[in-house]
Formats: structure tokens, C-alpha cells, sequence
């Protein structure tokens, strides 16, 4: 027995030289370890050399075994108020590695733990293929939320395998820092809206502000609107209850009929001019939230805005009408853009060879996650077609669209609508805080950078949800996948 564990005992300290006093002798003497060190480890495991790899590189600095890490477990805690309502993914294995994502704002938890039973036992390093798997069970819109969530964990998952960042292992980066544009929700006073811009915007280091002056303005205004007394155009993005007409809301742009008079128009003209003359000219100010109205009613209000400079118009109509899209960006000279709601790169590229808006405008969390979302930017930047990004979640996603948005050359500026919550940065730890400077410093950390402030989060917790429940019964897929025979 004793000659048994002398052959496996490590060398003692008297084994070693000592190390010499003349230049490059620290250098020589390493070598010597190292020689020693191999012709020991020959003796050692009798030419394992799976054993001896692990022995020489036991103190190398690694976060785990990435060709055996297997996914054990995906949790949800449902979170609102962060703005909206957003499903937090919780996805552990079996080396103690947490990896965190977000379903998008405003969809269903559900979208992701369907996905669960597909995902068990699986390497969540192989990003790109575990992406294909589950990419039949997402859709435009939220209903991508899931798909995408479990991509941002992955690649979360990958980095801290690897230790190394994910925008790495996306091929680098191109930014130290990324840009924001803070999103400010509609004010009926123009000059009320303009001095909150400057105020919680401006003040703060924003560079880049975005503005809502749709429709809703007009709403119970004499004479500006006609057709809408039958709708509720308050309620454009809501559910709204079905009327005598339909149900505003989800009642697509040119079936409305809602048209604004010249009285209207100028009102919307004016209501920009005012808001411009507290921002001034110097920082860029994009818009959006105009309305359900028709082609020929956005190129109108297209144009009469146009002596303002605006960075962008957004979603005039639905991204899928390319045509009119199309009839609209060549009308006007202010920038066009669209796409928060689409999934995949290949509805993108359709935009983008139509020639259908100026910019694109991917949501990361529906666009097909980080990598997906890489590819789209990628491709617009070969046309000459820049991309914002529209982002409306938690700092987890947020980081995700960090990530991506570093490695891809073409980005713009990133949306942030948490500006305005108190403790939105403390719902994550690991990055620099505050960053309401405008700008959001690239985490060199591995994966997304930043973990989960669990303790902290549990405040924001949806009502009647339990935090990160069990999902055993998500275990079993319950159906064969396959889309092709």
C-alpha cells in the first residue's frame, strides 16, 4: 500500500531546484518544473492521458468543464413594474452554473418553459444548435419570448463556461460603450413634455431622446379627427373592448379609417415645434406611438414634421406591409424605421431588400435572441441600413442587448425604459451603477456580465406568482417536433 501511494505523491519542495539568482533564471527555472512536472506525470497515470491533462491543468483558470456541462433545470419568476410585466429565466446545471434570461416584456412565462422538456440534459454551450431546435416554437411579437429568453441564458451559460464574455464569443467588439435613447411616455402639454425631457432625460446625460405625439393628442379635440368617435384611440395598444366598429387596438392600421383634418395636423406640427424649441438641435430626437391611420395620413403628418429634423419615424403601419412602407419612406425626407415585433433574421432581409424603411429596428427578446439578432445587424449593414434596438425588459435583457450590441457595426443607439423606476440597476449586480449617463459600459465579466440580484428583485415579484417555482411538470415533452418528413 505505502509503495501504492508513494508513486502517487506529489513532488516535495526539496525535489525542486532552487530557483537561480542570474537573469532569465525564473524563466529556465519554470521550464525545469514544467519538465519534471511531465516526466512525473508519465509515471504517474501509466499514459492516461485524460488524467494527465486534468492534473497539468488543475490550476489553470477555467469555470467548469465545458464539454460536460448539461442543462438540470429552468425556473421563472414573473416580475412587473420593471416597467412592464417581465418572466425572468432561471437555467441551472449540473456544475453549479446559473445562466439568467428574460422572456419579453408583456408576454407569458409559458413561452419558456414549454421549451423546458427540449432543453434537459442538453449542453448549453452548443448556442446555435439548441437555438434551431427550439426556434419552431417561437413567432412575431411576444410570441418569441421564450425562445429568445433561453437564448440570452445560453450564451450567459457559454460565457461563464469559457470565461469569457459573450460579446467574445461573438467575434468582439466594436464599442467600449453603448449608446441609449431614453424613451418619454406621451404629456398633452407640449412645453410641459419638452421641460420633463430636459429635466429626467437631458440632465441626466441622455444624448438621444425619443417622443410620443400620436393621435391620442387629438382625441376629444374639435374638429382634428374624423372617424375616430366610434374607436378607442386612447387605447392603442390595449386590449380594448369591441365596439360597434371592432376592437381599436387590434385593428390594423388601414382598416380604421381614422383620418386627421389640417386642423390636426398643424396641431401635431405645432405640439413638435414647442417640444424642439426647450430640447433645441442638438441631440436627436426620434418618435413613435402615432396611431392606427392609413398610408396617406402618415405621410402627411410625415411631412409636416420634417422641418424639425426628427431621427426617425416609427411603426407609421405594421412591419409586414412593405409596399406602404415603402410609399411612405420615399415620400418624406424624415428617416423611417420599424421591426420591434419580428422574428428571424429572414423577414428582416425581406424589409431590407424592399427598401422599405431606413432603419431597422429589432427587439432583441422577439428578433431571435443575441446571436440572431448579430445576423440581422450584419445584414443590414452590408445594404448601408443602421439598426437601433427596442428594449423595454429588466437589466438582464438589457445586457444581452449590450452584448450584441457591441459586436455589431452598424448599431445606432439602444432603447432604455427603465429610467424612470427607482432601483431598475439594482435588479441585477456585477455592473457599473449608475449608468444614466447615457451610456451603458460593455461588462468584461464572463457570460452577460452580471448576475441576478435575487433578494432585491423579490419586490417586483407579480402578484400571485411564486418565485422560481418548480416546473417539474415541464420535464416531459409531450410531442414529436419534427417539421419535416
Amino acid at each position: 500500500m505505502k509503495k501504492f501511494i508513494d508513486r502517487f505523491k506529489l513532488p516535495t519542495q526539496a525535489a525542486v531546484p532552487p530557483p537561480e539568482s542570474k537573469p532569465g533564471s525564473d524563466r529556465r527555472n519554470f521550464m525545469r518544473k514544467a519538465a519534471l512536472g511531465g516526466l512525473a506525470l508519465g509515471m504517474r497515470f501509466d499514459g492516461k492521458t485524460e488524467q494527465e491533462l486534468e492534473y497539468v491543468t488543475q490550476r489553470v483558470g477555467r469555470a467548469s468543464k465545458p464539454s460536460e456541462l448539461k442543462i438540470t433545470d429552468l425556473r421563472i419568476a414573473h416580475l412587473q413594474g420593471v416597467p412592464f410585466t417581465s418572466p425572468v429565466i432561471r437555467i441551472e446545471t449540473n456544475q453549479g452554473i446559473v445562466g439568467w434570461g428574460e422572456v419579453r416584456d408583456g408576454a407569458s412565462p409559458k413561452y419558456a418553459l414549454m421549451l423546458k422538456s427540449r432543453l434537459l440534459g442538453k449542453n448549453p454551450c452548443n448556442v446555435e444548435q439548441l437555438f434551431k431546435m427550439i426556434r419552431p416554437f417561437g413567432n412575431h411579437g411576444r410570441a418569441a419570448g421564450g425562445v429568445c429568453g433561453v437564448e440570452m441564458a445560453l450564451w450567459d451559460l457559454a460565457g461563464k463556461a469559457y470565461n469569457v464574455p459573450v460579446y467574445q464569443l461573438l467575434g468582439g467588439k466594436y464599442r467600449d460603450e453603448i449608446r441609449l435613447y431614453a424613451d418619454t411616455p406621451e404629456v398633452d402639454d407640449p412645453k410641459a413634455f419638452g421641460k420633463k425631457l430636459k429635466e429626467t432625460r437631458l440632465d441626466k446625460g441622455y444624448t438621444w431622446l425619443k417622443m410620443d405625439f400620436g393621435i391620442g393628442l387629438l382625441a376629444d379635440k374639435p374638429d382634428m379627427l374624423i372617424g375616430a368617435g366610434l374607436w378607442d384611440i386612447r387605447n392603442q395598444y390595449g386590449n380594448s373592448k369591441i365596439g360597434r366598429v371592432g376592437s381599436y387596438g387590434l385593428t390594423k392600421h388601414p382598416f380604421t379609417r381614422v383620418q386627421v383634418t389640417e386642423k390636426g395636423i398643424q396641431y401635431i406640427a405645432d405640439y413638435v415645434e414647442k417640444v424642439r424649441s426647450v430640447v433645441g438641435y442638438d441631440i436627436p430626437i426620434s418618435a413613435d406611438h402615432f396611431g392606427h391611420f392609413d398610408v396617406n395620413t402618415a405621410i402627411r403628418i410625415g411631412k409636416a414634421v420634417e422641418k424639425y429634423q426628427l431621427a426617425w419615424l416609427e411603426d407609421l403601419v405594421p412591419w409586414f406591409y412593405h409596399d406602404q412602407w415603402r410609399q411612405i419612406t420615399e415620400a418624406i425626407e424624415t428617416p423611417t424605421l420599424t421591426g420591434e415585433d419580428i422574428y428571424a433574421k429572414e423577414e428582416f432581409i425581406k424589409l431590407i431588400n424592399a427598401k422599405a424603411v431606413d432603419m431597422i429596428h429589432p427587439d432583441l427578446a422577439s428578433s431571435g435572441g443575441i446571436l440572431e439578432t448579430k445576423k440581422i445587424g450584419d445584414y443590414a449593414e452590408e445594404h448601408g441600413v443602421p439598426m437601433a434596438m427596442h428594449f423595454a425588459g429588466t437589466p438582464i435583457c438589457m445586457m444581452a442587448n449590450v452584448h450584441c450590441a457591441a459586436a455589431t457595426q452598424n448599431f445606432i443607439a439602444l432603447e432604455h425604459h427603465g429610467v424612470d423606476i427607482a432601483g431598475w440597476e439594482d435588479l441585477v449586480t456585477g455592473i457599473d451603477k449608475p449608468f444614466a449617463n447615457g451610456f451603458v459600459k460593455v461588462p468584461d465579466k464572463p457570460g452577460l456580465g452580471v448576475e441576478f440580484n435575487e433578494e432585491f428583485a423579490k419586490k417586483f415579484l407579480k402578484k400571485g406568482e411564486q418565485w422560481f417555482a418548480p416546473t417539474t411538470q415541464w420535464d416531459t415533452p409531450d410531442s414529436w417536433d419534427r417539421d419535416w418528413s
